[in-house]
């Protein structure tokens, strides 16, 4: 059966101004799920019970709900308590805390990866415990966990769609619509998808760009041959043998 995509195209300017939308709540839930990773990768690391119980309870209560529900007590239940968020606030808000507790996982791996040596050289150094964590042990860390960290950045971009259930415009409320009026549930929905796509793709190739710029590898050069006659120089000069006395 032929399918008809010239209908479906002409509101192409909307499927690019929702799938826009799309990325940008989905980089700021990001932002936001990346602070309370760090944050909570360091209280899980806490010397402190007062510090490591809040975060362990919020890593296991976030990451058995479903982000459908947290999106749910954020629009519906927060205003109950006194906090009134639009729906664009409360899909960011549930984004970045649902991320935010896988987040806080791979970086205390990545933070426990870091060589015990590498602590003790800078203690050495004389460095405190804060330059130490900034400018050695952080830097290790997100290496170790950068392929990671982008899979849940395009993880909050298809879980973007789901923003749809509280009336936020993005690139699938937007199909919603527009199948809706249309009623070419095929050309609309393969749009849609086409996008997610290009989106994810998109951000997958960026971050490997910026992951080469940031990350080079620190190999070092290798030598170059040295000439025969050089080598000759490095080894032990020959020592005369005992001088044979004539009969």
């Amino acid at each position: 059966m032929f399918v008809d995509w010239t209908y479906a195209l002409r509101d192409w300017t909307t499927y690019l101004d929702a799938a826009w939308l799309s990325l940008k709540l989905s980089l700021a839930a990001f932002a936001l799920a990346f602070a309370l990773g760090l944050l909570g990768a360091l209280a899980r690391r806490s010397r402190h019970a007062v510090l490591r119980a809040p975060a362990a309870v919020y890593v296991e209560v976030v990451r058995n709900t479903p982000v459908l529900l947290q999106m749910f007590v954020a629009y519906f239940a927060l205003p109950s308590a006194g906090l009134r968020l639009s729906p664009v606030q409360a899909g960011v808000l549930a984004l970045g805390v649902n991320v935010g507790a896988y987040l806080t996982e791979i970086f205390r791996a990545g933070i426990q990866a870091v060589p015990g040596g590498q602590r003790e050289a800078a203690r050495v150094l004389a460095l405190s415990p804060a330059r130490t964590f900034v400018h050695v042990v952080l830097p290790q860390a997100l290496r170790n966990v950068y392929p990671a960290v982008v899979n849940q950045l395009v993880q909050i971009i298809l879980g973007s769609s789901l923003l749809s259930a509280i009336s936020v415009p993005e690139l699938t409320g937007t199909a919603m619509v527009i199948n809706s009026r249309t009623l070419l549930t095929v050309q609309v929905f393969g749009i849609a998808a086409v996008l997610y796509l290009v989106l994810t793709n998109a951000v997958v190739l960026v971050a490997g760009l910026v992951g080469r710029v940031a990350f080079k590898p620190s190999l070092p050069t290798p030598a170059r041959p040295r000439p025969l006659s050089a080598v000759r120089r490095l080894l032990p000069a020959r020592t005369a043998g005992p001088v044979r006395k004539e009969a």
